[in-house]
């Protein structure tokens, strides 16, 4: 896997963005740009699980588990992937899902004079990785 890095500043408060990005009503709304009917299971609670669904192409449910590794409000999130979802049954054993689990997204907010960076790091696989960069 390669580490993908990413960053977007934000004109609003740190406590704005962080919400908007995590609440469940305006997750569903960011994430629609992605992946129409985008919504996730669980929370964002430390060490708990939280697992990412949406439709995949033929229409099944299809998305990623991960465990919450650091939940810092307003700061800073880490998420460990823990396997995938596929046609609405969790996938661990699948070729697919051995190459994925252990991947990890790291999301660091900081604000100054009101303007947030959200500073993203992810593992990507090869494939996502070349498609990130067309």
């Amino acid at each position: 896997m390669e580490k993908l890095r990413y960053s977007v500043t934000v004109n609003a408060p740190v406590q704005d963005v962080w919400h908007s990005m995590l609440d469940d009503a305006s997750y569903r709304e960011w994430t629609r740009v992605f992946n129409s009917g985008s919504r996730y299971e669980g929370g964002w609670d430390q060490s708990g699980e939280i697992r990412f669904l949406g439709p995949d192409d033929d229409g099944s449910l299809g998305g990623m588990k991960a465990t919450v590794e650091q939940y810092r409000p307003h700061e800073f999130i880490s998420l460990r992937y823990t396997g995938q979802i596929v046609g609405g049954v969790d996938d661990t054993a699948s070729n697919a899902a051995k190459a994925f689990i252990g991947a990890h997204e790291t999301h660091a907010f900081k604000e100054s004079d009101g303007v947030t960076t959200v500073d993203v790091e992810l593992d990507g696989e090869e494939e996502f990785v070349a498609e990130s960069r067309s």
